[in-house]
């Protein structure tokens, strides 16, 4: 029997239980598949490997007008990749895989592993430092250096605090959303200056960095893509590897929750395959995207369900995550679940499903998990006590981290 409550509007239900709505909503129906409304809209909520493979279809879901506005404002920027479908999308899609080389991402590794060294060697021994903080810049240090974008050492932390900005308010009303929205304004006029700098010959930028390949693009009609594009699209090239931060801190919090996990870590390189195995239980275990949209391209159906043309799809990543279907005790933290065990592009989705190069799957996806990598490894040999505070990580804030950030006191070098 399908959901018959399409009418009942659940944009409260959201706010108030975030990243658990649509798993809980899908409990309360018993189906993998709902309909509901939010803010009026008519929705249908997916779940699953093959619903995933269904959304992630552009002959059934469109991009180009199912972001809102808020979204677009703060998190995304308006005129990005997330917007475009078909060929101007593959156009500018290959645009940032073209950054993405393995070559590339070591290279955006090491800066950042230098970024951490250099950070973590000026913490002084027994005094609180608050690690989402402290990543955040070691990651826009590491970023900014890779892209070619230059920012003064005195600016790191406020270019942090605005991207920061970016990821932490897009789900938000209130101070959060417009403190997003006001970090957006000012870094798009900066880099869209710096686009025009390089295109006009005032500044010089590295022909493989990001600032270069962006400001040269060109679209389907052979035109430059518009200073403030460009600006968003680098922002869409920074901003997601900042918010690998969330993720380093939900790390740190594995490691504190699970000692041995950090006995296991600190033994290996980044490149090891039990690295890769925590990186990615990092990703299904704690939550970073509670669920994707996009609009039905026409009048569609799935397991049964009727899809009308125009309504908004959501794709419940979270709870696929967390899928007992998929995930054997899934709200166990539990890496080798991943050994010999490589999940498939729709299994899982914490951003998004399917090829990278060519769908709507994060094109950041390899960074995120390379990062995470090596991050988890140094954060693991770092020597440190973690004093009383508050560890909570609530569900209903989107996104969410540990209430606290992750405060941490590192302890003297050994034999200092």
């Amino acid at each position: 029997m399908h959901d018959r409550m399409p009418d009942l509007d659940n944009t409260l239900p959201l706010l108030l239980e975030g990243y658990g709505w649509l798993p809980n909503l899908r409990r309360r129906t018993g189906n993998d598949v709902v309909r509901t409304r939010l803010l009026g809209m008519r929705v249908t909520a997916l779940c699953g490997p093959e619903a995933a493979r269904f959304f992630y279809d552009e002959d059934h879901i469109r991009r180009v007008d199912a972001l809102p506005g808020p979204v677009k404002s703060t998190l995304t920027g308006n005129g990005a990749v997330h917007t475009l479908d078909g060929a101007d999308h593959r156009l500018r899609k290959a645009m940032f895989m073209s950054l993405m080389t393995e070559d590339g991402v070591r290279d955006l590794v090491d800066h950042t592993v230098a970024a951490w060294d250099d950070a973590a060697a000026s913490w002084p021994a027994g005094r609180p430092v608050v690690l989402f903080d402290e990543v955040s810049r070691v990651l826009t240090r590491g970023v900014t250096r890779w892209t070619g974008v230059p920012v003064a050492d005195d600016d790191v932390e406020a270019t942090a605090r605005s991207l920061v900005a970016l990821v932490d308010g897009f789900a938000t009303g209130g101070p959060r959303h417009w403190r997003a929205r006001a970090a957006r304004g000012r870094l798009e006029a900066w880099l869209s200056g710096l686009v025009r700098d390089v295109r006009d010959g005032v500044r010089s930028a590295p022909a493989s960095s990001a600032l270069a390949v962006v400001a040269g693009h060109r679209g389907p009609d052979g035109e430059l893509l518009d200073p403030r594009v460009a600006a968003v699209e680098l922002l869409n090239v920074i901003r997601p590897t900042v918010a690998v931060c969330w993720y380093v801190t939900f790390a740190a919090h594995a490691l504190h929750r699970w000692p041995e996990q950090r006995a296991a870590l600190r033994e290996v390189d980044d490149r090891s395959l039990f690295a890769e195995m925590f990186a990615q239980e990092i990703r299904r275990f704690y939550p970073f995207a509670p669920f994707v949209g996009g609009r039905a391209v026409r009048d569609l159906s799935w397991q049964g369900q009727p899809i009308e043309e125009g309504s908004l799809v959501l794709l419940d990543v979270y709870g696929q995550n967390h899928a007992a279907s998929l995930w054997k005790e899934p709200y166990t933290f539990d890496p080798q679940r991943f050994a010999g065990h490589r999940p498939g592009s729709f299994d899982l989705i914490p951003q998004g499903g399917g090829d990278p190069r060519t769908g709507h799957r994060c094109p950041g996806d390899a960074i995120s998990v390379a990062l995470l990598r090596a991050l988890s490894v140094r954060l693991a040999r770092l020597e440190y006590e973690v004093p009383a505070q508050d560890l909570r990580i609530a569900l209903h804030r989107i996104p969410a981290r540990p209430a606290s950030g992750f405060v941490l006191v590192p302890e003297p070098p050994a034999g200092g």
